[in-house]
C-alpha cells in the first residue's frame, strides 16, 4: 500500500490554512496505482455477498464504479441534496461549520440488499455515517465501508464503527 501512498498528492492549506488536502486524482491517473486501489478496496469483500456499491458524490462514483464492476453487483450514487432527478430519500449529517444533506432514488435500494459504501476518504466520518443511515433507511444493509484514505486523527473510521459498520481504508494520513 506504500505504492499507493506515493501516488497520493497532498496539497497544503487547502481549502482553507492548516488543511492538507489529500488528492486522489494523482493515484486515478495512474493505471496500475488505480488498478491496485480498486483490487484492494473490493478484496475483504469478494468472499460475501454484495447486492450494489453505493459511492458517495464524486471521486466515490469514480471508485464505486469500479469496485462495483469487479465484486460483479450494481452501483447506487449517493448525491448530494437536489442532484438526483427521481424522488429522492434523504439524511442530513453535521458539517464542521453547518448542515448538509446527501440523497438517493427512493427505489435505488431494495429491502434486504447487501450494500458496501465507497468512497476516496474518511475524516470525521459525518458523511459515511450518513450514507450509512441512509442505505439502512432505504431497507439495505450495510455490508462494510471501503476508503482508499483515513485520517485517523479525526476519528471517521471509529465513528462508523460504533455504528455496526464493519471499515477498511488502504492508506492512513496523519494529520488533517
Amino acid at each position: 500500500m506504500e505504492n499507493l501512498k506515493r501516488l497520493i498528492r497532498t496539497i497544503p492549506d487547502y481549502p482553507k490554512p492548516g488543511i492538507m488536502f489529500r488528492d486522489v486524482t494523482t493515484l486515478l491517473r495512474d493505471a496500475d496505482g488505480f488498478e491496485q486501489a480498486i483490487i484492494a478496496l473490493a478484496r475483504p469483500f469478494e468472499t460475501e455477498r454484495v447486492d450494489a456499491v453505493a459511492g458517495i458524490e464524486a471521486r466515490g462514483f469514480i471508485l464505486g464504479g469500479a469496485v462495483a464492476d469487479r465484486l460483479g453487483c450494481g452501483f447506487v450514487p449517493i448525491r448530494k441534496k437536489g442532484k438526483l432527478p427521481w424522488k429522492t430519500i434523504g439524511q442530513e449529517y453535521t458539517l464542521e461549520y453547518g448542515v448538509d444533506a446527501i440523497e438517493i432514488h427512493e427505489d435505488a435500494i431494495r429491502t434486504g440488499e447487501r450494500i458496501l459504501i465507497v468512497d476516496d476518504l474518511i475524516a470525521t466520518g459525518g458523511t459515511a455515517e450518513a450514507a450509512a443511515k441512509l442505505v439502512r433507511r432505504s431497507g439495505g444493509e450495510v455490508v462494510g465501508a471501503a476508503f482508499v484514505i483515513d485520517l485517523p486523527e479525526l476519528g471517521g473510521l471509529g465513528k462508523l464503527e460504533e455504528h455496526g459498520v464493519r471499515c477498511h481504508a488502504l492508506v492512513a494520513f496523519e494529520g488533517h
